[in-house]
């Protein structure tokens, strides 16, 4: 399906993007959202490109279940639950912040060796209550946190140095990069900070997608598969309470999905029909309806998608218009639903 061959990286250019979604007040297109997204089929070949699937971009968290495989490739011990949240950008829930306390302490390790940039949480109601009981932002509770004590648990498993696991020629960061080029098909662009202070790896949208489809048809037991089966069973360690990306995955029968900063989603299925999405502005309002509109063109039945269709655009409390992805995204006759 995939060669193991790796490509060259993509190219640093300015990304052509292209309208995916208006926004539509009263039949008038008030304000249009840009940005790019692939469809790839079971064979792993491109059967609906929209923008520009090839430039160098960031793809932030979406990301993660990557950066996990090669972990467990390099000897972390989870699964379940704390596997799910090692890949996970958390909401800040109680069970987040012991969980992460809970992969410290199989490391033998306290919080006060994690380097990740201290946060309020990232959950709106979690953040809400935090602030109103007077708590200071933590390591613990930034959403990264899960991962970068699974990061520390690897090092202390390999003997490799706590201190520095940040540092993009750490052992631990260069064996994140090499299963990135591995798993993307493609060389790593560039290498800069993500906003926790992880290395970030630049590659195309085309090959992230490459690299989702490829955690989910891993054989069973492979690092891939244990990472695919942990979000799958725990989409809310991956993420939160009412958070769009676990209800996508309860949604739609195992599909592996994780967000993104920037406006930037993944989702695979276990046949290898993959989509990636990047909305040029950031914005999670075109991000939700973007993502569920490439699934239905990769053959997810439609019905089971209608509550990410677009959210409401209200006037006076009313609604008077919706988010509604471009004509290029509305379902066609294709694949048989899952």
């Amino acid at each position: 399906m995939y060669s193991s061959n790796v490509a060259d990286a993509p190219q640093i250019r300015e990304p052509l993007h292209a309208p995916v979604a208006h926004l539509i007040r009263d039949g008038v297109v008030e304000g249009v959202h840009h940005g790019s997204v692939v469809v790839l089929d079971a064979e792993g070949q491109v059967r609906l490109q929209i923008g520009d699937i090839e430039a160098a971009f960031y793809p932030r968290s979406a990301l993660k279940p990557v950066q996990a495989v090669a972990m467990v490739r390099a000897g972390l011990p989870l699964d379940g639950e704390l596997l799910s949240l090692a890949a996970a950008s958390h909401s800040g829930e109680e069970r987040h912040l012991a969980g992460a306390r809970r992969i410290l302490a199989l490391a033998e390790l306290t919080e006060d060796r994690l380097r990740n940039v201290p946060d309020l949480p990232f959950g709106t109601a979690v953040r809400d209550t935090w602030i109103r009981e007077g708590r200071a932002p933590s390591r613990l509770a930034q959403n990264c946190s899960g991962k970068h004590a699974a990061m520390l648990y690897t090092c202390a498993l390999n003997g490799w140095s706590l201190d520095d696991y940040l540092d993009p020629g750490h052992p631990l960061q260069q064996a994140i990069a090499e299963i990135v080029e591995d798993l993307t098909g493609q060389r790593i662009a560039r290498v800069t900070v993500d906003g926790c202070g992880a290395p970030l790896f630049s590659v195309s949208l085309g090959g992230l997608a490459r690299a989702a489809a490829r955690v989910t048809t891993a054989a069973p037991g492979t690092p891939e598969a244990r990472v695919a089966d942990a979000m799958r069973a725990y989409p809310e360690m991956a993420s939160g309470a009412g958070r769009d990306v676990a209800a996508l995955m309860g949604a739609v029968p195992g599909l592996l999905a994780k967000d993104g900063f920037e406006g930037v989603e993944i989702a695979a299925l276990p046949d290898g029909r993959a989509v990636a999405v990047k909305i040029s502005d950031g914005a999670d309002r075109a991000r939700v309806p973007v993502t569920a509109a490439a699934l239905v063109r990769a053959g997810v039945d439609p019905s089971a998608l209608t509550p990410f269709a677009g959210e409401a655009l209200l006037g006076g409390g009313k609604p008077v218009g919706a988010v509604r992805v471009v004509r290029a995204l509305d379902p066609v006759t294709g694949p048989s639903p899952v």
